[in-house]
């Protein structure tokens, strides 16, 4: 029997504001899509913090026995710098101030998106789909839009048309927000915009002469509004309405009630069954900025070149700091929070580590399964992750009683203690007991620098026996020294 017959979730859904029982469309199938990462810099740690949290819930739903498909795109063209649909491409903008194409832009920091998640030990999602690969989708559904009604052009700009719909549907059923005290908080329009209304949105923007990322559309050569994507990727590979959709709190207006509003103008029905929202991430109880200086990135964080924190992090702790924190509560990120998580995570491995050692006994003088149930109802309840940390503690210390004499435990029940214990802390919190490579990279070129320098003082100290001898050792154990007019370098066989 499949483990989520017996094991019921409940979600917090952001369009009811409540919690409620999780009932797939189709029965053991779960279809959730996430939005992804704009590709013009490096990821954002609170980025990393959201996408991890819906690593969780993959991980959880996958270990339930549904079959998942978790759809993740990539914004790699159409996202202006702000919601007005005014600005330029952050893309190309990107492209412009350092000289290159705007794809280059996009490879680099996909590149970077995909090697930061690695490193904090992601699984990858189903689909991966990008904004550039379905712009024939993205046309059909702005054309489906304007057939119905809701879509209008104006000088090769397409626009949704937010009062219309608003007359038979609710634009503002996800945020709560109304549309006339939207209309009550903007400024009038200046007389250049194309737009009928200010809290219309851009569903195809004509090109600027000077814009690099265009494609050819029935209205002009431009590039599908931001908006759009989502709505045309998630229906295209989860089908017109879905389990789970998923993001940062921020994308909740206008992103996702803009995703809401064009899937029911085109399918004229409501995408998603569950909206669930990441919160935010604090940098030492205040917003994270880089214009305030108040920013650290993951690779600062995890090398430990920063001036906010005391040192380098290992990414299992900076994993299992956020996974004491409930997904939709805010996160303040701070050195000493590291710190205790560290000594946590240190105690937990531990504590694993002498899982394997540990005697079994005739009797167990602790109800092993109901323990095992804990774990599962904390999942169960909104994919509560402190208290499943709370409850693994708890067996951190009947894992010590054991070890101490104080408390027993049978043969059967040690192997279910086991095997639940690398269930919750390996496979659902995605946590591991290796060293971080990169961080075992950097401290081995560290360390030959420092013998590669010692090899240098030596030779022009004449000592050619101790340089001969260190380059000699370092071949035994696979490093190379090549020297060269630049200086010397290494490598490893």
């Amino acid at each position: 029997m499949q483990l989520y017959k017996n094991q019921h979730i409940k979600i917090y859904n952001s369009l009811t504001g409540k919690k409620e029982a999780f009932k797939t469309i189709n029965e053991g199938y779960v279809g959730m899509y996430v939005c992804g990462p704009t590709v013009y810099s490096n990821v954002h740690l609170g980025n990393v913090r959201t996408f991890m949290s819906f690593d969780m819930i993959f991980r959880y739903l996958k270990h339930l026995d549904y079959k998942v498909r978790y759809v993740r795109n990539i914004t790699d063209a159409g996202h202006l710098e702000n919601d007005a649909d005014v600005g330029e491409d952050k893309i190309t903008k990107k492209a412009r101030l350092e000289e290159i194409e705007p794809m280059e832009i996009v490879q680099r920091y996909t590149v970077d998106f995909h090697n930061v998640l690695n490193r904090f030990n992601f699984l990858p999602p189903s689909i991966e789909p990008t904004a550039t690969g379905h712009i024939i989708e993205q046309i059909e559904l702005i054309n489906t839009i304007i057939e119905n009604g809701f879509g209008y052009e104006v000088n090769g700009s397409v626009y949704f048309d937010v009062h219309k719909y608003n007359e038979t549907n609710n634009y503002g059923i996800l945020s709560k927000r109304k549309l006339e005290d939207l209309i009550h908080n903007t400024r009038a329009l200046d007389g250049q915009s194309d737009k009928k209304n200010p809290q219309d949105f851009a569903l195809w923007k004509k090109a600027e002469p000077t814009h690099i990322m265009r494609w050819p559309s029935p209205w002009s050569d431009g590039f599908p509004g931001w908006h759009l994507e989502c709505t045309a990727m998630s229906t295209k590979y989860l089908g017109n309405q879905f389990d789970i959709h998923g993001g940062g709190m921020d994308l909740k207006f206008p992103h996702h009630e803009c995703e809401i509003a064009q899937n029911q103008a085109a399918k004229g029905q409501a995408p998603v069954n569950y909206w669930m929202h990441a919160n935010m991430l604090e940098l030492n109880g205040t917003r994270m900025s880089k214009s305030s200086g108040n920013y650290i990135n993951p690779a600062e964080l995890l090398s430990g070149k920063n001036d906010i924190m005391s040192k380098a992090y290992n990414p299992n702790v900076i994993r299992f700091f956020m996974m004491q924190s409930a997904y939709r509560s805010v996160l303040d990120l701070t050195d000493n929070g590291l710190l205790a998580s560290e000594k946590g995570f240190n105690r937990l491995m531990n504590a694993v580590d002498d899982l394997d050692n540990l005697k079994s006994s005739n009797t167990s003088s602790f109800d092993v399964k109901a323990w095992k149930q804990s774990c599962y109802n904390a999942m169960n309840d909104d994919f509560n992750t402190p208290i499943l940390i709370a409850n693994l503690f708890e067996a951190v210390n009947h894992i010590n009683a054991i070890k101490e004499g104080n408390t027993t435990i049978s043969p059967e029940d040690l192997e279910l203690f086991k095997n639940a214990i690398h269930t919750f802390v390996f496979d659902l919190l995605g946590l591991n007991n290796a060293q971080d490579t990169t961080e075992e990279t950097d401290k081995l070129s560290g360390a030959v620098a420092l013998l590669i320098k010692l090899r240098q003082e030596a030779r022009a100290n004449k000592d050619f026996a101790l340089s001969d001898k260190i380059r000699d050792e370092l071949a035994e154990v696979g490093i190379t020294l090549n020297d060269s007019r630049e200086g010397t370098t290494f490598s490893t066989n």
